[in-house]
């Protein structure tokens, strides 16, 4: 097999692999058989000019959008779709999502993918001047509506396929950064590899943050799955969430009205480094793990939102450089990444699809065994973990 390279966009040089309306470009033939990556341009309603790049290899298939930031819409694997039912039916475009109205957030009404990235500048609740009420910071950033500025594709000599991005969040006298996404599917493999890299572009020194919001529905979240995390310390958001701690890893069926709950989490690392957690279904028979390097994501959050099917019914595992409080909290407890001029720093996630019971004993054994104690519940919100 020989490697092969294609570029998608490169708006620096105005140049862009156009599909025409309604059309898909289909960039890998043979001989790469069960390998193949196709790109195309969404049409009409909220969706109009989205780009989507698919990947496929062998019962893998994922959905890249690098007009939202590349984020990630879903992921298809054995015939089991990898992803959630949001009321947001499909991606929109970013200049159709109001991130800036004075609600703060806007953001919500293009909340939509499988992986969403939250950032740069911020990445929790909005948080509003205390003097003026005008909106400092809106909800989980903007980041994930930012258009990738260049975007390629590969395929290596030995099948992997491999994504690269490069998106930029930047206002003139303020904030200057750049994220550069690669995403990596080995053949053969369920699931992929991503690193992403901040890098200020500026002068000055300035301070970061990210939280991975991955989200997970049906069919592997139903009435009786489970949170497997390695977790050494358990602290409620808020009084709502504190009610149920003692059932903080368990989930309940679709139920109208039901709010939102949160938890803050300390995991454990692997003897290789790695955190692992997954979502496990309720017969035990189907998983999705979210492992990541925690020197550069310390924090983790557990978001259950166990709403009617018709308003979102989800879970969140969102591993993140800091807890997803108002900017100036988090800032307070020092949870910000600071970074020199033309500093960088890496982070690294990997998602798996486990199919059948054996496999999906397998990866909890491996998480259960980075953290063997029960871990520690709080029974209210903490002062320094919850604003």
């Amino acid at each position: 097999m020989t490697s092969m390279f294609w570029t998608l966009l490169d708006a620096e040089n105005n140049l862009a692999l156009e599909t025409p309306e309604g059309e898909v470009a289909t960039l890998a033939r043979e001989p790469f058989g069960d390998v193949s990556i196709r790109k195309w341009t969404m049409l009409g309603g909220m969706s109009q000019g989205v780009d989507v790049v698919e990947v496929t290899s062998g019962h893998f298939r994922m959905r890249i959008l690098p007009t939202r930031g590349m984020g990630v819409w879903d992921a298809h694997c054995d015939g089991v779709r990898i992803g959630w039912n949001s009321p947001v039916t499909s991606p929109v475009h970013p200049g159709l999502v109001p991130i800036a109205e004075p609600s703060g957030i806007g953001w919500l009404e293009g909340f939509n993918e499988l992986l969403v990235r939250c950032g740069l500048q911020s990445n929790g609740a909005p948080e509003f001047d205390p003097q003026t009420h005008q909106l400092l910071y809106p909800l989980h950033g903007r980041i994930a509506n930012k258009p990738a500025q260049k975007v390629t594709a590969e395929i290596t000599d030995d099948g992997e396929i491999v994504i690269r991005g490069e998106v930029y969040e930047t206002r003139v006298l303020a904030y200057n950064v750049k994220l550069t996404v690669e995403y990596r599917i080995g053949r053969g493999e369920k699931g992929f590899c991503l690193t992403d890299t901040i890098t200020n572009l500026s002068a000055q020194s300035c301070e970061a943050q990210l939280l991975y919001h991955i989200n997970l529905g049906a069919p592997l979240l139903a009435e009786g799955a489970t949170a497997v995390l390695p977790a050494k310390k358990i602290v409620p958001r808020n009084d709502h969430s504190a009610g149920e701690i003692a059932s903080w890893d368990r989930y309940r069926g679709p139920q109208a009205g039901f709010e939102e709950m949160v938890y803050f989490c300390e995991n454990a690392a692997g003897s290789d480094g790695l955190t692992r957690t997954m979502l496990k279904s309720a017969s035990g028979d189907r998983g999705v793990s979210v492992s990541y390097d925690a020197t550069n994501l310390p924090c983790f959050s557990l978001w259950k939102n166990t709403a009617a099917e018709a308003d979102g019914y989800v879970t969140g595992l969102e591993p993140a450089t800091n807890f997803p409080n108002p900017r100036s909290f988090e800032g307070k407890q020092d949870r910000v990444v600071k970074l020199p001029p033309g500093g960088e720093v890496n982070f690294e996630i990997q998602l798996g699809f486990h199919e059948g019971a054996e496999s999906v004993a397998e990866m909890e054994q491996s998480i259960r065994s980075a953290a063997p104690e029960p871990p520690q519940l709080l029974d209210g919100p903490h002062p320094l973990w919850c604003a």
